[in-house]
């Protein structure tokens, strides 16, 4: 029987890979901390108002709802309707697409990087090949251009070569769902714009042709050609955000995964070459 190798060996400079989720709860962290405070800075004024007319003695004005506000508005809620539904539809797959366990999965990541240490390339072509994710797609594409003739590097321009090349194909699929956010973002305060123009254009003609309007009337319909802008600015402002956070999130996931691989082809070039590192010492240095 074939005796069992040691376990690989993990050089000084190259720290054991460990997962780490702090900074994605940082951020959700945040996230929640501000949707809080956008909460209070929308609900508080309205709270306070109807306080201080309670405390004045004033019954309270009648006033519509928002839902009755938005219908008012007329149909260019429609489309800011309908990116906002886009919108969410979005964040909810780009959240489900760009997860660790589609990316750089941690099992995986062991296994390449304790096969490339002990030189089992073939090992790791086959682990990877039988996973979907993307750190395997990339491992299985590069590895196999792996020189074993070339002792010295492995072929290590070809390896990069070639993982440079599989995330340009890649990341343009991922970066297109990606994109249309800041395509929503632009799109819906545009067609609030376009609303409230179209509304303010309406409510100055019928000032006009009646000669004279009640203030109040005018204050009214200018409230509701407003509502247009102010819904596209609510479906544009987290479409914003939503776009950077998952853009920056893919490319983290992207980068841990070609640092995965380039780990592991140096990984198994430093075994291939540690008896020629050794040879290099000078004899007779102390190592204090």
């Amino acid at each position: 029987m074939a005796q069992e190798r040691p376990l690989p060996y993990y050089p000084k400079n190259k720290p054991i890979p460990m997962l780490s989720h702090m900074s994605f709860l940082r951020s959700k962290r945040n996230l929640i901390l501000l949707a809080v405070v956008v909460l209070f800075a929308v609900v508080a004024p309205d709270i306070w108002a109807q306080e201080a007319a309670e405390a004045a003695g004033d019954a309270p004005a009648e006033s519509k709802t928002l839902m009755d506000k938005i219908v008012d508005a007329g149909w260019f809620m429609v489309p800011i309707g309908v990116l906002s539904v886009l919108m969410i539809t979005l964040a909810v797959f780009n959240t489900l697409q760009l997860s660790r366990k589609r990316f750089v999965p941690a099992g995986l990541k062991e296994e390449i990087l304790a096969n490339m240490a002990d030189v089992r390339v073939r090992s790791s072509i086959d682990a990877a090949a039988q996973d979907p994710s993307y750190l395997g797609r990339m491992v299985s594409t590069a590895y196999p251009l792996v020189d074993a003739t070339d002792t010295e590097t492995l072929g290590r321009t070809k390896v990069e070569d070639m993982i440079a090349d599989f995330s340009i194909r890649e990341n343009s699929r991922y970066m297109s769902w990606i994109g249309y956010f800041s395509v929503i973002a632009q799109a819906a305060p545009m067609i609030g714009l376009f609303g409230t123009v179209a509304g303010m254009i309406l409510a100055f003609d019928t000032m006009g042709l009646s000669g004279g309007a009640d203030p109040s009337q005018l204050a009214g319909n200018i409230s509701l050609a407003l509502m247009t802008t102010a819904g596209g600015l609510v479906v544009a402002i987290p479409s914003i955000f939503c776009f950077y956070i998952f853009k920056n999130r893919f490319n983290k996931l992207v980068s841990e995964a070609q640092d995965t691989a380039i780990e592991g082809l140096d990984y198994a070039v430093g075994t291939v070459n540690a008896d020629q590192q050794l040879a290099k010492v000078p004899e007779g240095i102390s190592e204090g």
